[in-house]
């Protein structure tokens, strides 16, 4: 109960009042989404992503591991979804919509607050924790443009709007920056961190935006595919997770912190990506919605089974 209650006061009531907030405002004043879209992808999404790369320690031997992790998870995932795309039969936009809302996961303002509730602030998982969050933050900039776009327009184009992606620029920075011990000058680290504080509110602002000009609830229409989205990202992601840690008989903690890390729901990416190229915006919304009211209670139930 003591867990289940920290979820919910600390992660889940603070998401929700932002959302909230974004749905009302919207409704009020029809906010231009667009907007809202193009400065998560341009601006504080890297600026985050900087911050966190250039300010941790990494030891190339965890960087490794966890890498390797999560190439064959991801793979895992790709091919359950795969039968789940073919035996629902759906079409090209619908297709890339359910492979980003159970692929891509909200490893940032959901996963790092839980990974340093279930691990007390442990610095060595949360280091686990950032290189989950940035090849989360990569794949949705190359592969999750490359996947809503793929059905409607040519690889030439695609490959334009990747390249215009900073984040794809963003990692590799930070990461020799960080490794040839360059320091940032102080006005710059100051204007790096104004801007990474916005990423998690705006990002949720925008969420609520998109929700509140919805007309209604969850349509029955999609309420199948929302729910099925759900579950193959809140417990068939832990449990495909567990069986890579047994099968590469990762050190206890690191493989609680990566169980842990593919338990979370949906990521707001999968939401930015479909309102920035108009694909499937309702379903990716309402997955998001619905995955986090959900992992109030999977995410208790991971953090409790794995004893941490």
């Amino acid at each position: 109960m003591d867990i289940f209650l920290l979820i919910l006061t600390n992660n889940v009531l603070p998401l929700s009042l932002i959302i909230g907030l974004g749905i009302i405002l919207h409704r009020i004043f029809t906010l231009d989404i667009k907007t809202l879209s193009k400065l998560n992808f341009y601006l504080f999404s890297p600026a985050i992503m900087f911050e966190l790369l250039y300010g941790t320690a990494i030891s190339a031997q965890l960087f490794g591991q966890v890498l390797l992790f999560f190439v064959v998870f991801m793979v895992a995932q790709y091919g359950l979804l795969e039968a789940v795309v073919r035996l629902r039969k759906y079409n090209g936009g619908m297709r890339a919509a359910m492979r980003n809302s159970v692929l891509f996961y909200n490893s940032a303002n959901y996963g790092i607050p839980i990974n340093q509730l279930a691990f007390a602030g442990n610095p060595y998982t949360l280091s686990v924790q950032i290189i989950i969050m940035m090849m989360q933050s990569l794949i949705p900039n190359t592969y999750g443009i490359y996947s809503v776009n793929a059905h409607k327009a040519n690889w030439r184009e695609i490959r334009k709007v990747i390249l215009s992606m900073p984040v794809i620029y963003v990692i590799p920075l930070a990461l020799l920056l960080r490794g040839f011990h360059v320091p940032l000058p102080e006005f710059m680290s100051i204007s790096v961190g104004y801007l990474s504080h916005a990423f998690i509110g705006t990002a949720l602002f925008t969420l609520g935006v998109q929700l509140g000009s919805m007309k209604g609830t969850i349509s029955r229409k999609l309420a199948l595919d929302v729910g099925l989205a759900s579950v193959l990202r809140l417990i068939a992601g832990p449990l495909l997770a567990w069986g890579i840690v047994l099968l590469f008989d990762v050190e206890r903690i690191v493989a609680a912190a990566l169980i842990v890390s593919s338990a979370v729901p949906t990521s707001l990416s999968s939401v930015l990506l479909a309102v920035e190229f108009d694909n499937e915006k309702d379903f990716a919304s309402q997955t998001v919605l619905v995955s986090t009211t959900l992992s109030i209670i999977t995410v208790t139930a991971v953090i409790y089974l794995l004893r941490v």
